[in-house]
């Protein structure tokens, strides 16, 4: 993510600001130029959802469209009859707008034609009907389902210590099942199938038998010499979707410091030492991506530590991970010149 500020005073604005808390100018995203704006000369408004405090993204003056490009792919939104689901409904938000800048900033199709059948990105955002009806988070042909519980903090970590998770977030969710959607997209009947299967594994492996066959024997105890995480372990369209979600953890984080300038020099370690000094998005060359994630990744578990909190990025990228993620780049990198 890159770093924002008021168009008015300079004032520096996170990515979710709607109001200069300096100058208190109104200010909204526009994802045509991935910029903030001040609305100071009526060219921009609101999306709709802005006035249930959810988005600050923007809309020409002169278009139809009463939703931003993120909101107009929402299917189903939370019940507002409670403060709980509200405040849910915020937290998906958030994290939604978040997935939909990197998927503009990469340049990815964010619909697209399977023999003459369009499938779009959409969201169903549920809540459980009963303890026994419960809302599965998943991908089905574009469609995105989250359950909304998953935006509620003491939920999420409740989940997170009863599967043995190192990290869950609610971004996390969003970015794991939209790379679902992109296997369809860009993988499945691609000419790099069959680097997929040489890479990931073969994908005509039953999805149900594999599952099942995961939930009751886990991962093998050297999952972490080839994958990125046990579940990914499962099946191969698994290990691609939870590696294309750490490739989104990795480009975003990487422009949020590049965008402050960071540095990583330590007083020793001298293997450590990294200058983030060039736009992830516009790298094409992965192996200066990971020669900077490294370190960046060690400093900051190491300030997290400092604090009494978890780490930052809980995980190791093996050889094999890396050449996963090196895929994936160059996939993204040859949808984004036309070449794909």
């Amino acid at each position: 993510m890159r770093v924002y500020s008021c168009g008015h005073c300079g004032n520096p604005l996170y990515f979710e600001n709607s109001e200069c808390l300096n100058c208190h100018h109104q200010v909204g995203f526009d994802p045509a130029t991935l910029t903030m704006m001040n609305l100071e000369n009526g060219a921009y408004r609101y999306c709709k959802n802005a006035e249930y405090g959810v988005c600050n993204w923007l809309v020409t003056a002169s278009s139809a469209d009463t939703y931003c490009v993120a909101c107009e792919m929402n299917r189903v939104i939370p019940s507002l009859t409670s403060d709980q689901n509200r405040a849910r409904w915020r937290n998906l938000e958030v994290a939604k707008h978040r997935l939909i800048y990197s998927l503009l900033r990469l340049r990815l199709p964010l619909r697209v034609n399977h023999g003459g059948r369009e499938e779009a990105i959409e969201f169903d955002f549920k809540e459980d009907v009963s303890p026994v009806e419960r809302v599965m988070t998943g991908h089905d042909h574009g469609l995105i389902t989250i359950n909304i519980e998953e935006a509620d903090e003491a939920e999420r970590v409740r989940h997170k210590l009863d599967l043995g998770e190192r990290y869950r977030t609610l971004l996390g969710h969003f970015r794991h099942e939209v790379g679902h959607y992109y296997w369809d997209a860009l993988v499945r009947d691609s000419a790099t199938i069959g680097r997929f299967r040489q890479l990931f594994g073969d994908d005509r492996k039953d999805y149900g038998e594999a599952l099942e066959a995961y939930y009751s024997q886990g991962a093998p105890a050297d999952w972490n010499q080839h994958f990125i995480s046990p579940y990914a372990t499962s099946h191969p369209w698994e290990d691609w979707a939870e590696t294309w979600a750490h490739y989104l953890h990795m480009m975003d984080t990487l422009e949020t410091a590049w965008a402050f300038g960071i540095r990583i020099n330590p007083v020793e370690a001298d293997g450590l030492k990294a200058a983030i000094t060039q736009e992830p998005y516009d790298q094409v060359n992965f192996d200066r991506l990971i020669k900077r994630w490294l370190p960046l990744c060690f400093a900051v578990n190491s300030l997290n530590r400092s604090m009494g909190h978890a780490d930052f990025y809980p995980f190791i990228l093996s050889a094999a991970v890396i050449e996963k993620l090196r895929f994936i780049h160059d996939l993204c990198l040859a949808v984004a010149s036309g070449s794909a």
